[in-house]
């Protein structure tokens, strides 16, 4: 797990609390994810999936202007932006699209888990749909947090 001294704890928390203004729902995905929900894994940063409707509040929250869409052929976000003002770089995305079978599908979540770092409230997808969520990013990297996330603690 994190230690709460750790960058990682320290930029969780930064996000947890510039998240506080939210009105709609968030999530922490990726490799942070796959860590918050007992996966030994190594972050590099932290993905943070936002509602459309809280872009701009947050971006302006954070003083970050989103980044122009890139040609990524597996991935696109409808709102893209990174945080670089804490201990660990954040990449803010909303309308998060997948590429799968030649067809852009909407990543939508539907479960939501609190966990606690540092003293602050986060919320990562539950297990089993953080595992397919992975399945569906379908890099090898993705495949191997999903493998994390398989075994039993």
């Amino acid at each position: 797990m994190i230690g709460a001294d750790a960058p990682a704890a320290r930029a969780l928390a930064d996000v947890a609390a510039a998240m506080r203004g939210a009105h709609h729902d968030w999530w922490i995905i990726g490799s942070a994810a796959v860590m918050l929900l007992g996966g030994d894994t190594r972050m590099a940063d932290i993905d943070l999936l936002i509602d459309p409707r809280d872009s701009q509040g947050v971006l302006a929250r954070l003083n970050v202007a989103p980044l122009p869409s890139d040609s990524n052929e597996r991935f696109r976000s409808g709102t893209f932006a990174r945080w670089t003002a804490s201990t660990m770089p954040v990449e803010i995305m909303a309308d998060l699209h997948v590429r799968n079978d030649g067809e852009w599908q909407r990543v939508t979540l539907t479960t939501r888990r609190s966990v606690s770092v540092a003293g602050e409230t986060l919320y990562v997808p539950e297990r089993a749909e953080m595992v397919a969520l992975l399945h569906r990013f379908g890099r090898s990297k993705d495949l191997q947090r999903a493998r994390l996330l398989t075994i039993e603690p």
